[in-house]
């Protein structure tokens, strides 16, 4: 190989040849701002962070611990892009609204869609945002108090304002000159809708077809009439639901007389179903996905505890569920030993069925109309399961003890156990659904419960029939 042809090579050619060419916050920059930041270097800070693109800034202010970040909001001032912001929430946005002055959020509020102001604003409590909201000129006031009036998690809370409505007799060219020539169009989008004389809309145009239709095309002959539209207080998951179902790349929020009022686009849509599905994913755990992690000590310790609390009640149940054969255990020390393995079996094979029916459910693929398919199903898995790993467990223990017959009993408990678990994760997150309680919160501490009381009654029950 040439010495040109060397110097030419993707190492020297600027061209990214791994992940840490490409993503800039590493553990290396993270040590450094830290040590800036302890020395209160502020230009040092400000050179490390010059280079950085606001997402990347919002993921190195959520490594840092809360004093550094707080730290890092004060050096920078007027300096931290407004997009920084709205890539944050949770605890580390509310660390940094304290911090920042009434004045520099209400100066970023004009620049924001509607969607993007009311997430920081809502961060707040009400003394500090009337603070800001003070401050903020009187168009962009309205439209944010407008939207921090609908429900927390609605469509209303979801949707930007900001949007191109015109009339069915409008032509191509004549929306094409509109968008050239108005100032405060929306930052992006993705269709023109199209409304009736009361603002209600009949239709609406991808971007696509609208520059690939001639100018003097009336909107009425382009405008796909089949759109999905939002009802202002719909529930920001099933929001959510609608465009991974439709594929939407937006859909127009309407009031409860039918009127255009917003539009949500599929962005947002995506941010919903990611953090809906880490808060199921958390929540099985019995933590909070916005609260845990990034959280003071003191109050992740009181959230972890209420549910550590719960799964303690289950805990005593199922031990008293033992004391009542303590003379069985006692004679047959045997069994001792082998219960963890018939309530463990049956505690895995449950969370497996529990996992895949919260989700299910989640996606609307588990329903009334299926739902006794979808349990019959489960009853066949754990019964397979069951006698698989019955004839297993069975054969090392009747082995291990020389006693044939306790390898018969805890193969029959196992069996009984896995198909408890299967039913049990299943109808437990479709009745806690019927009842209005979210699968994902509750669920684990039941089906626990449930494999464990089965799961020592029965081995522990036949072992007092069968072998005393």
């Amino acid at each position: 190989m040439s010495e040109q042809s060397r110097d030419n090579g993707p190492e020297n050619s600027g061209t990214p040849t791994s992940f840490e060419d490409v993503y800039a916050v590493n553990t290396e920059l993270v040590r450094t701002v830290e040590a800036a930041l302890e020395s209160e270097n502020s230009k040092a800070v400000r050179e490390l962070l010059a280079p950085l693109r606001p997402a990347e800034v919002a993921h190195l202010v959520v490594v840092l611990g809360r004093e550094d970040r707080r730290r890092l909001v004060v050096t920078l001032g007027d300096e931290l892009d407004v997009d920084t912001l709205i890539d944050l929430e949770g605890p580390v946005l509310a660390d940094l609204l304290v911090v920042m002055s009434p004045h520099a959020v209400a100066r970023a509020i004009p620049e924001l869609d509607t969607d993007e102001a009311v997430h920081l604003l809502e961060e707040m409590d009400d003394a500090r945002r009337d603070q800001v909201l003070s401050r903020v000129p009187a168009p962009d006031r309205a439209a944010v108090l407008a939207g921090l009036s609908f429900p927390e998690d609605s469509a209303g809370r979801l949707m930007q304002r900001d949007l191109i409505a015109v009339p069915a007799y409008w032509t191509v060219g004549q929306v094409i000159d509109y968008c050239r020539d108005t100032v405060d169009l929306p930052d992006e989008f993705y269709e023109i809708f199209v409304i009736d004389p009361r603002y209600r809309p009949i239709g609406q145009v991808s971007l696509n077809r609208l520059m690939r239709t001639r100018r003097p095309v009336l909107m009425r002959e382009i405008m796909e009439t089949e759109a999905t539209t939002i009802p202002v207080d719909m529930d920001q998951e099933e929001v959510a639901f609608l465009f991974q179902q439709y594929r939407l790349a937006s859909a127009p929020v309407i009031d409860a007389a039918g009127r255009l009022v917003g539009v949500i686009t599929f962005d947002d849509a995506a941010a919903v179903l990611e953090e809906e599905a880490e808060e199921d994913l958390m929540r099985l755990s019995g933590v909070s996905s916005e609260t845990d992690f990034l959280d003071t000590a003191l109050r992740t310790t009181r959230t972890r505890a209420t549910w550590l609390l719960l799964n303690l009640g289950t805990a005593i149940l199922a031990s008293l569920v033992i004391a009542l054969f303590e003379a069985t255990i006692e004679q047959i020390v045997a069994l001792a030993v082998l219960m963890p393995i018939v309530a463990s079996m049956g505690g895995n094979a449950g969370t497996q069925t529990l996992t895949v029916a919260v989700r299910a459910l989640a996606t609307r693929e588990l329903t009334a109309a299926n739902a006794m398919r979808i349990v019959g199903k489960e009853v066949v898995v754990g019964s397979l399961n069951g006698v698989v790993f019955a004839i297993l467990v069975g054969l090392v223990a009747a082995f291990w003890f020389s006693t044939p017959a306790l390898g018969v009993v805890i193969a029959v408990a196992m069996i009984v156990n896995m198909v408890a678990a299967g039913l049990a994760g299943t109808l437990i997150p479709l009745g806690l659904a019927r009842v209005g309680i979210d699968p994902a919160v509750a669920a684990t501490v039941f089906l626990t419960a449930v494999t464990d009381v089965i799961g020592f009654f029965v081995f522990l029950g036949l072992a007092a029939l069968f072998l005393l």
